[in-house]
C-alpha cells in the first residue's frame, strides 16, 4: 500500500519529541500515511546515541518520518519551524513542563499562528497537583500500581517493556484522531493532552475494579488467586515450559478428551470452573505429570489440534524468527546507523486486510533538512549559510 493511498495522506505533523512516548504518536500517524517531520537538534536527537536498554529506541520508534535538525533557539531557526507549522496539521511533543512555552512555542502561540492545528502533548500527568512534576515510564509504573502488581510481594517490578510510554503514545494518537475528526465539524483545532501517570492507572483499572467488585485488595500477579483452575506454565520432558489456559466447562472437556482424562472429566467435583479451583490441589499434580511426560513441540502440536489457548516462553530474539510474524508482514526492515538491517514488528493493525509497512526508511539526522527547506522557498545559497552557520544540522549533505 502506497503512502499516498494511506488513511492519513495528506495530513502534516511536526514532531518535537524524543524517547519513545513522543515518538510513538509519530510512528503511529506515520505509519498510517501522515508527512511526519521529526523536528531535532542541530547534532541530531540524543535518542539516537543511546546505549544499553535504550539502544532499540530510534530504530523502533522513527521510522516513516523525514528528519530536520534546527537550532531552535536560533531566531532563524523558529522562524523556519513557525513556517512549517502554519500549514500543519498537528504538532506533537514531549518536552518537560514550560520547555516548548519558554521557545515560544506553546499552545497559545501556535494556536494564534495557526487556529487549525491540533497540538499533542505528551507529559507525566495530565491537570492536577502533578502537572508540574517531570515523570518517566518507570516513575509512573512504580507509583500507579503497576510494579506493585508485577512483581511478589515486597519486590515491586516494572514491566519487561516501555508499556506506559507506548500505551501512552497510543492514547495520544487516539486523542489527535478524535481531533481531526472533529475539526471537519468545527473548523479549529485544539489542545490535547496524553500522560504516563493516568495511562499507568487505565491498564491497572481491572485490579481496582476487582477490589472494588470483591471488596479485597488485589494481590500481586505472582501470588493472585487466579479465576481459573489452570492457567500457568507447565514443564515438558525435554526441561522446557509451556503455558496453558483452560477458561470454560467446555475447553476443560476438551482438555480432558485430548489428553485421555477420563476420570478428571467424570469427576463431578471437577465440572465446573468453581468445582475446578476449589479442588485445584487435587486435580493439577494430575495435570502437571501428564504435560510432563510430553516434549514442548509433542504438546504444543497436541494443543494447537484442541485448539486450547497455550504459549510457548518466548523471548525478544525468538520472534525475528516467528512463523506467523514473518508470514504477512508483521515483520518490517529499517536500516541501522550501521548499514546493517533489523526487521522489527510493524503497527498491530490489519486495514482491508493489509499491514502497514515503511514507505521511509529510517532517517538519518537531517537527511531532509535540504529538501524541506527549499519546499518552503530557501535557495541553495541560504541552505549552505545556514549549514555553516550551525543553524541546520552538521550530519545534512
Amino acid at each position: 500500500m502506497g503512502q499516498a493511498n494511506l488513511p492519513l495522506s495528506g495530513i502534516r505533523v511536526i514532531e518535537f519529541t524524543h524517547m519513545v512516548m513522543g515518538p510513538t504518536v509519530g510512528l503511529i500517524l506515520a505509519d498510517l500515511g501522515a508527512e511526519v517531520i521529526k523536528i531535532e537538534p542541530v547534532k541530531g536527537d540524543n535518542t539516537r546515541r543511546l546505549k544499553g536498554s535504550g539502544a532499540g529506541y530510534f530504530p523502533m520508534y522513527n521510522r516513516n518520518k523525514h528528519s530536520m535538525c534546527l537550532d531552535m533557539k536560533s531566531e532563524t531557526g523558529k522562524a523556519i519551524a513557525r513556517k512549517f507549522l502554519k500549514s500543519a496539521d498537528v504538532l506533537i511533543e514531549n518536552f518537560r513542563p514550560g520547555a516548548m512555552d519558554k521557545l515560544g512555542f506553546g499552545y497559545e502561540d501556535m494556536k494564534e499562528l495557526n487556529p487549525k492545528l491540533i497540538y499533542c502533548s505528551e507529559k507525566g500527568f495530565l491537570s492536577g497537583p502533578y502537572e508540574h512534576r517531570t515523570a518517566l515510564d518507570e516513575v509512573t509504573q512504580m507509583m500507579g500500581g503497576l510494579a506493585y502488581m508485577t512483581g511478589p510481594p515486597g519486590k515491586p517490578m516494572r514491566a519487561g517493556a516501555s508499556v506506559i510510554d507506548v500505551t501512552g503514545g497510543m492514547f495520544g494518537a487516539i486523542a489527535i484522531l478524535a481531533a481531526l475528526q472533529q475539526r471537519q465539524t468545527t473548523g479549529v483545532g485544539q489542545y490535547v493532552k496524553s500522560a504516563l501517570f493516568e495511562t499507568t492507572a487505565f491498564l491497572i483499572g481491572q485490579h481496582m475494579a476487582q477490589q472494588s467488585v470483591t471488596g479485597v485488595p488485589t494481590a500481586p500477579m505472582p501470588v493472585r488467586v487466579s479465576a481459573w483452575a489452570i492457567y500457568q506454565i507447565f514443564e515438558t520432558k525435554d526441561n522446557d515450559q509451556v503455558f496453558v489456559g483452560v477458561v470454560s466447562d467446555t475447553q476443560w472437556q476438551v482438555l480432558c478428551k485430548t489428553f485421555d482424562l477420563g476420570d478428571l472429566a467424570s469427576d463431578p467435583a471437577l465440572g465446573t470452573n468453581q468445582g475446578r479451583v476449589e479442588n485445584k490441589d487435587r486435580m493439577l499434580p494430575v495435570i502437571e505429570s501428564v504435560f510432563k511426560s510430553y516434549s514442548k513441540d509433542d504438546l504444543m502440536e497436541k494443543l494447537e489440534t484442541s485448539g486450547l489457548p497455550f504459549a510457548p516462553i518466548s523471548s525478544p530474539e525468538d520472534m525475528f524468527d516467528d512463523p506467523h510474524l514473518n508470514a504477512n508482514n508483521g515483520l518490517v526492515d529499517v536500516t541501522l546507523s550501521d548499514g546493517s538491517v533489523a526487521r522489527l514488528p510493524a503497527l498491530p493493525i490489519e486495514m482491508n486486510g493489509q499491514r502497514m509497512g515503511v514507505h521511509k526508511d529510517l532517517p538519518k539526522a537531517g537527511q531532509d533538512t535540504p529538501d524541506l527547506l527549499r519546499s518552503i522557498g530557501y535557495s541553495a545559497d541560504e541552505i549552505k549559510t545556514m549549514q555553516e552557520d550551525g543553524i541546520i544540522g552538521a550530519e545534512v549533505s
